[in-house]
């Protein structure tokens, strides 16, 4: 086989002493993280893009696909029928990209809301909308909205932060 991505999970909360473990041994690894804005103050300002998850470029006959099933702190490798799923590439690029947006950005943030401020929906089915933001999701990046669809029944919707923008303050 040849060197490819592989999505290795870890143990629930381990990622970081996992990757840190690979990164000792010199194994190319992928981390995505992001820099949040959290409410509590001693809450982490860096979080995992997918947790629990992180991808792994390796050649796997090479390396044993035993050492990572059984390093500490790793659940395995993502596997379908036994054998550990690869990831193109392209994607991982995409990824990476889309991670150095957002932290380019001063990572995800909802940008001061207030309960009663007008949102445009930035993207997914409902793109295009607007909304009433009505409050931030607890130990989560998401939003729950207040869509104003038939007549004046105002009907709530969960989007994720970053696809809303501000149009408007709440009027008082």
């Amino acid at each position: 086989m040849d060197i490819a991505w592989y999505v290795l999970r870890s143990k629930p909360n381990k990622e970081m002493v996992l990757w840190r473990q690979l990164s000792a041994r010199r194994y190319q690894c992928f981390f995505p993280q992001l820099q949040v804005h959290p409410v509590n103050p001693r809450s982490r300002r860096i979080r995992p893009y997918f947790p629990g998850y992180m991808f792994l470029h390796v050649d796997i006959e090479e390396a044993g696909e035993s050492l990572f099933q059984w390093m500490p702190f790793s659940s395995g490798f993502v596997s379908f029928d036994g054998i550990p799923a690869t990831v193109p590439d392209s994607i991982v690029h995409a990824i990476q990209g889309h991670l150095d947006q957002i932290n380019a950005a001063g990572g995800e943030q909802l940008l001061a809301l207030e309960p009663g401020d007008i949102v445009r929906i930035q993207g997914g089915i409902l793109r295009g909308y607007e909304a009433i933001f009505d409050t931030r999701l607890p130990d989560t990046e998401r939003v729950r909205v207040f869509l104003k669809l038939l007549q004046d029944r105002q009907i709530p919707a969960e989007l994720s932060a970053e696809q809303i923008q501000r149009l408007q303050k709440k009027r008082r």
